[in-house]
C-alpha cells in the first residue's frame, strides 16, 4: 500500500532500481570507457529532456551495454562515436521515442496561437 503511494508521487521504485543499477556499470567501466559514458549521460539528462521514466532506463541500459561490449572487444571511444561526438549522442537519444519535456510546451504554444486566432477572427 506505502510503496503504491510513494510510487504515485516520485515514479516507479523499479524504474529508479533499474537507473541506479545501469549508474553502477557506468561507473564500473574501465577508462576511457567510464568518462566518456559518464559525459554523455550527463549530456543525455539535457539533451533528451525525457518525461517518461521507461523510455530513459532503456536508453541508459543499451547506452550502458554499448560500453561494455566497447569495452570487452577493446574498441575505441572514436570507433564507437565517430568524427562527431555530439551528432553521435544526439542520435542515439533520437532513436528512442518517447514524451519529451518540450512536448508540452510546443502543444501549450499552439494553443496559445490558435486561441489568439480564434480571438483576433471574433
Amino acid at each position: 500500500m506505502a510503496a503504491k503511494w510513494i510510487e504515485a508521487l516520485t515514479g516507479s521504485l523499479e524504474q529508479k532500481k533499474q537507473y541506479r543499477q545501469s549508474m553502477r556499470r557506468i561507473d564500473a567501466l574501465p577508462e576511457p570507457y567510464r568518462s566518456v559514458a559518464q559525459g554523455y549521460h550527463r549530456y543525455f539528462m539535457y539533451y533528451g529532456g525525457f518525461l517518461d521514466g521507461e523510455t530513459l532506463v532503456t536508453l541508459i541500459g543499451d547506452f550502458v551495454d554499448l560500453w561494455e561490449r566497447a569495452a570487452v572487444d577493446g574498441s575505441t571511444v572514436h570507433d564507437i562515436v565517430g568524427d562527431d561526438p555530439v551528432a553521435f549522442g544526439e542520435e542515439f537519444a533520437n532513436a528512442y521515442a518517447g514524451r519529451h519535456w518540450i512536448d508540452k510546451e510546443r502543444t501549450r504554444l499552439i494553443e496559445a496561437v490558435e486561441k489568439a486566432q480564434r480571438e483576433a477572427g471574433s
